[in-house]
């Protein structure tokens, strides 16, 4: 009877370690998925900055055309439709709304995106 009681103890129950492991691959392939997707759209929404600070001397149309641009650029789902921009005054207004599908072994994720930039223009 000692005996039994010693071997549960060195760990020879193994389920823990496989629930780890499985928990550990889980989040690995999101991570794998997810990350580029995130960094991705960080990057548009910092385009989209950029275009607003330089946007005094450009039309909505040419601002439009170079989101489409980056976003092709970057593998995202943009089109035409998906990008607003408007100068009202001195402001510009642009926003930016896209899926994207991020696909796992029977499990289809829509992960959804909306960047929206308002800023004054500063004319010199």
């Amino acid at each position: 009877m000692r005996r039994s009681r010693i071997s549960r103890q060195r760990g020879d129950n193994n389920i823990g370690c496989v629930l780890w492991m499985l928990a550990l691959i889980v989040g690995i392939m999101i991570a794998w998925k997810a990350v580029p997707v995130k960094m991705a759209s960080a990057n548009m929404k910092d385009f989209m900055i950029e275009q607003a600070k330089f946007a005094a001397n450009r039309k909505p149309d040419v601002i439009r055309k170079a989101l489409i641009k980056k976003a092709a650029l970057l593998d995202l789902p943009v089109d035409k439709r998906d990008i607003k921009v408007e100068k009202p005054g001195d402001f510009i207004k642009m926003s930016v709304e896209y899926t994207v599908p991020l696909e796992f072994p029977g499990y289809t994720y829509e992960w959804h995106f909306h960047h929206k930039v308002d800023r004054s223009i500063f004319i010199f």
